[in-house]
C-alpha cells in the first residue's frame, strides 16, 4: 500500500497532536545505561496518547486513504498475522496446530480467529463428495465450508463466519464478477496484482477488529495452486510490516521401517522450497511418529537459521485435546509473543482442560456406540472423517461425564444385504443415525432405527436420522404401510417427508442452493419434554438466549429465527437439509404417541418439525439439526450429553 503525499494545511492541523503523542509515548526511559532517554520504536495499539488523541485513526485515514478505515474500521493495522503453511505431505495436522495455537493465544486473553485458505477451485465445500473431501462443516451463517474450521471452532470455544473460509473458486469468481461490472475502469485484469489483491482484502476482512488471525493455506508450500496465496502472503508483510507477520512451518519427518532413523532432508527441502517465495519460517513445528531429538533439532536449526528453541517437536499423540498442552508446554504460546515483542495479558489456567484431557485418554470407564451410516468407503481404505464432527461431540460428552465412547461403524448397505446382523446391535450401548443425502442405505437405517425403539437402545437421529425415524414410527406405529420421504420415492402414497411447496418454486427455478435451511435456526422446546431438560441442564438454553439478542439486532440475520416465539425455551441449531417433515402428517404421528418437542415457525407462519422423542424409552430422540456443530469440550452438546448419560445406565445394567 503507497502512503499518500499529505498536503501542507493537514500537517500545520496534525502538529499540536503530534507534539502531544510524541510527549506522552515517544520519550522514555531506556534499558540502556548509556542511553537514559531514548525515542523507542512503539505500537500504535500500545500507545494510550496515540488513541486517546485521536491521532491514529486520522493519521491512517490520511496517509492510507479512507477505504481502510470504512471498510475495515482501521484496526487491521494492529491485528498481528500467523501464516501457516506445510510441508512434505498434505495432512500434516495443520488445522489442529492451527487451533491449538489459536487456543493457547485466546487463553492469553487475546482476541483470536483463524482463517483457512483451501486451494480448490471449488467456490465452497457444499458440493464436494464426503469420500472425497471428508466432512462438510456448516457455519452458523450458513457457510458450507472445509472441515478445518471445525477444529478451530471446536478448540477456540467460539463461532467462526463462512468468511473465514477463502477457496480459489471464491477469489477468480470475484475477480471476473468486478472485471464485469467495470470495478477496474477498463484494466488489464492480470494474475498479478489482481489476484493477490482480492485474497488481501478478504483476509483483512476476516481478520477486521482481531489482535491475532492465524492463516492455514492448506495443501503443501509445493502445490502449483498455492502461488497465489505465497505470494499474497509475502504482501501482507510489505504492506504491514514484518514484525507484524510471523510465519510457521509444519513439517513432517519420516522414520523409515527399514532403518528406524528419523529423516531431516524432506523438512530441509520444505524449507528450501518455502524460500523460494521469499518467506523464511520464523518457527518451525515437526511432526512425527516420536519427539524430536538434539541431533535432528541442531540439523533443522542450522539449515533453516533460526535458533532450536524456535523448533517444536509436535510428536503423534492419542486426542488433539492434548496439543495446546503440549504446545504450552514447549512454550510455543510465549515464544509467538516474544517474535512480536508482546506481553500475556493473563495466564492460562488449564486444570480443568487437563482433566478433561485424562478423562479421554485414561477413561474410568468405556461404553460401546454405533454409528450407523453409509459414507464409509474409499477404495480399500475407510474415510472416518467424513462424521469427524459426531465422534468429537461423542469424546465432549464422554469426557466430561467420564466416560471413554467407542465408536464402531457399520455401513449401513452391510444390514440391507444381511452382512450385519440386527441382532448384534445388541452389543452396543447405543445407535447413532447421521445425517446424509439420497437412497442409498436408507432401509438398512430404518432397520437399525426399528430395533433401537423395539429393543430399548438409546438412539440420537441426526438430520436424515429424524426422518427415517418418522418414516419408520409412521410405517410400524401409525399404520402407513409404505411411507417414504419424497427424496427416495417421488410417487410413495404417504409423502411423510417431502420438500415444501415454498421450496419446490426454487428448485423448478434451478435455485437448489436457495431451497436448503443452512446455518442457525432458531426453535422453541416444549414444556416437560426430556429434550427441554437437557438444554436447561447443560446451560445452553442461557448461551443461546445472548446469541438471539445478538440475531435480531441484524436485520439479514432475522428469518434464521421466523416467527418463532422468542422466550424462555427458545435454542439456536445449525442445520444443512432441504427436506422436512411434511405438516399433513403431523396429527397422525402425535396420535400413535410421537412427542414433537421442538419447532420452527418460518415467516409463512408454517411450522417445521425440529426435534421429537417417545415416551416409555430410555433414550429416543432425534433432531432436523446438526447439534454437533455445536460441541465443545468444556460446552458439550445436550443431545449427546442425554445418549452418552443413558449409555452409562446400559452399560452398568449389562455387566
Amino acid at each position: 500500500m503507497i502512503p499518500r503525499i499529505i498536503d501542507f494545511k493537514t500537517i500545520v492541523r496534525l502538529i499540536p497532536q503530534c507534539l502531544f503523542f510524541f510527549k506522552q509515548n515517544l520519550l522514555c526511559s531506556s534499558d540502556s545505561p548509556k542511553h537514559p532517554f531514548t525515542i523507542t520504536s512503539f505500537s500504535p495499539s500500545a500507545s494510550p496518547g496515540f488513541n486517546k488523541c485521536g491521532l491514529k485513526k486520522r493519521l491512517t485515514k490520511k496517509i492510507f486513504g479512507d477505504s481502510i478505515h470504512s471498510k475495515f474500521g482501521g484496526d487491521y493495522l494492529n491485528t498481528k498475522y500467523i501464516i501457516v503453511a506445510g510441508g512434505v505431505i498434505s495432512g500434516v495436522g495443520k488445522g489442529v496446530a492451527t487451533a491449538s495455537i489459536g487456543k493457547i493465544l485466546k487463553e492469553y486473553g487475546f482476541k483470536t480467529t483463524a482463517i483457512k485458505i483451501d486451494p480448490y477451485i471449488n467456490v465452497d465445500a457444499g458440493t464436494l463428495r464426503p469420500t472425497e473431501h471428508g466432512e462438510v462443516w456448516v457455519t452458523d451463517d450458513g457457510g458450507e465450508i472445509d472441515q478445518d474450521l471445525g477444529n478451530y471452532e471446536r478448540l477456540l470455544g467460539t463461532t467462526i463466519s463462512k468468511i473465514n473460509n477463502i477457496t480459489t473458486g471464491q477469489v477468480y469468481h470475484s475477480v471476473i464478477q468486478k472485471e464485469r461490472a467495470g470495478k477496474f475502469l477498463g484494466k488489464t485484469v492480470q494474475f498479478i496484482p489482481h489476484i493477490p489483491n482480492e485474497i488481501l482484502e478478504r483476509l483483512k476482512v476476516a481478520s477486521n477488529n482481531f489482535d491475532f488471525a492465524l492463516v492455514e493455506i492448506g495443501g503443501t508450500i509445493g502445490d502449483y495452486e498455492n502461488i497465489p496465496f505465497l505470494f499474497a502472503a509475502k504482501s501482507l508483510e510489505r504492506q504491514i510490516g514484518e514484525k507484524n507477520v510471523l510465519y510457521i512451518l509444519i513439517t513432517y519427518l519420516p522414520i523409515p521401517s527399514h532403518i528406524k532413523e528419523m529423516k531431516t532432508k524432506p523438512t530441509q527441502q520444505a524449507i528450501k522450497s518455502l524460500s523460494e517465495h521469499g518467506i523464511f519460517p520464523d518457527i518451525i513445528l515437526c511432526r512425527a511418529r516420536e519427539p524430536l531429538d538434539d541431533v535432528r533439532k541442531k540439523k533443522i536449526e542450522i539449515y533453516a537459521n533460526i535458533q532450536s528453541e524456535f523448533v517444536i517437536s509436535s510428536p503423534d499423540i492419542s486426542t488433539l485435546y492434548r496439543i495446546p498442552l503440549n504446545f504450552e508446554k514447549e512454550k510455543l504460546g510465549t515464544k509467538i509473543l516474544k517474535k512480536f515483542g508482546i506481553k500475556k495479558r493473563k495466564k492460562w489456567h488449564f486444570k480443568h482442560w487437563e482433566e478433561l484431557v485424562r478423562n479421554i485418554e485414561n477413561p474410568p470407564k468405556t461404553v460401546k456406540v454405533a454409528l450407523v451410516g453409509k459414507y464409509l468407503d474409499i477404495g480399500d481404505y475407510s474415510l472416518k472423517d467424513v462424521y469427524i464432527s459426531i465422534n468429537e461431540a461423542l469424546i465432549h460428552a464422554g469426557a466430561n461425564l467420564g466416560a471413554g465412547v467407542e465408536t464402531e461403524w457399520i455401513n449401513s448397505k452391510f444390514i440391507e444385504n444381511k452382512k450385519f446382523k440386527l441382532k448384534d446391535l445388541s452389543s452396543f450401548d447405543g445407535i447413532i443415525i447421521p445425517g446424509g443425502f439420497g437412497e442409498t442405505g436408507v432401509e438398512g437405517k430404518i432397520s437399525a432405527i426399528e430395533y433401537a425403539r423395539k429393543q430399548k437402545i438409546p438412539f440420537l437421529g441426526l438430520c436424515l436420522g429424524l426422518q427415517l425415524a418418522v418414516i419408520e414410527f409412521a410405517r410400524n406405529t401409525c399404520g402407513l404401510t409404505g411411507a417414504n420421504s419424497t427424496e427416495i420415492n417421488p410417487s410413495t402414497r404417504y409423502p411423510i417427508i417431502d420438500i415444501l411447496p415454498a421450496q419446490k418454486k426454487l428448485i423448478e427455478n434451478d435455485k437448489f442452493g436457495g431451497s436448503m435451511r443452512l446455518g442457525t435456526y432458531a426453535a422453541v422446546l416444549k414444556e416437560n419434554s426430556r429434550i427441554l431438560s437437557l438444554y436447561k441442564k447443560t446451560g445452553r438454553l442461557l448461551k443461546d438466549k445472548e446469541q438471539l439478542k445478538e440475531m435480531l439486532g441484524k436485520k439479514e440475520q432475522r428469518f434464521r429465527i421466523g416467527r418463532t416465539p422468542i422466550g424462555k425455551n427458545t435454542i439456536l441449531e445449525r442445520h444443512r437439509h432441504r427436506y422436512e417433515v411434511s405438516p399433513d402428517f403431523i396429527h397422525f404421528l402425535e396420535d400413535s404417541g410421537l412427542i414433537i418437542s421442538g419447532y420452527h415457525t418460518r415467516l409463512d407462519d408454517v411450522n417445521l418439525t425440529e426435534f421429537i422423542e417417545i415416551n416409555n424409552h430410555p433414550f429416543f430422540v432425534a433432531t432436523q439439526a446438526h447439534p454437533e456443530f455445536k460441541s465443545f469440550l468444556e460446552e458439550p452438546s445436550p443431545l449427546f450429553t442425554g445418549l452418552i448419560e443413558a449409555c452409562i445406565k446400559r452399560h452398568k445394567k449389562r455387566k
